[in-house]
């Protein structure tokens, strides 16, 4: 069953994490510092919502990397439940969907509450004070709704952003699988 991404603050500040990549290495939230905006992905590899738009999303991380954008994924799945969301399977995963941004692995699930994480995807965009910005949908298209995917509502946001102005409210709740949580670590709110 699809789940909707929760109401967040704009102006929330991004909570700070450090997690292994899938791939190798270590990220946390200072290692794009540099980055005027950030866009923190809450995604895995087995939803179909994820699946849906991942090769687009993919290329417009790397068409946005050229402006000032850093992106990051992040995987917060009960990865022993849902093995299709292990660090090997978000590899191949970053590699068929053309993924060239770090995905890190959540094993622990304490970054995935941190930023009240709901479902895959959940898109988080943050401007150069680490401040909330935008949160909310790729654009209008889920599996089987006919819509193209086309990251309008994503690309919109991130270029307001990028030029130092506000994301005009509301924001189209981003849809998708609900995150996985190992028993005892769902969300309490």
């Amino acid at each position: 069953m699809a789940v909707e991404s929760r109401e967040i603050s704009i102006g929330t500040p991004a909570p700070d994490f450090t997690l292994p990549a899938a791939g190798g290495g270590e990220y946390s939230l200072s290692s794009f510092g540099d980055s005027p905006v950030l866009l923190v992905a809450f995604v895995c590899n087995h939803c179909p919502y994820v699946k849906h738009l991942e090769s687009a999303f993919g290329r417009l991380a790397s068409e946005y990397s050229g402006k000032g954008v850093s992106t990051v994924a992040i995987c917060t799945n009960d990865a022993d439940a849902y093995a299709d969301d292990s660090p090997a399977h978000l590899v191949e995963q970053a590699t068929r969907a053309g993924w060239s941004f770090p995905y890190l692995v959540d094993a622990d699930q304490k970054v995935g509450l941190a930023y009240n994480a709901a479902c895959t995807p959940d898109l988080f965009v943050f401007d150069a004070d680490r401040r909330l910005a935008y949160h909310g949908a790729f654009d209008e298209s889920t599996p089987g709704n006919n819509k193209p995917v086309t990251g309008d509502l994503l690309r919109s946001a991130l270029d307001l952003v990028l030029a130092g102005q506000q994301v005009p409210a509301p924001h189209r709740p981003a849809m998708g699988c609900s995150i996985k949580w190992k028993p005892g670590n769902e969300p309490t709110g």
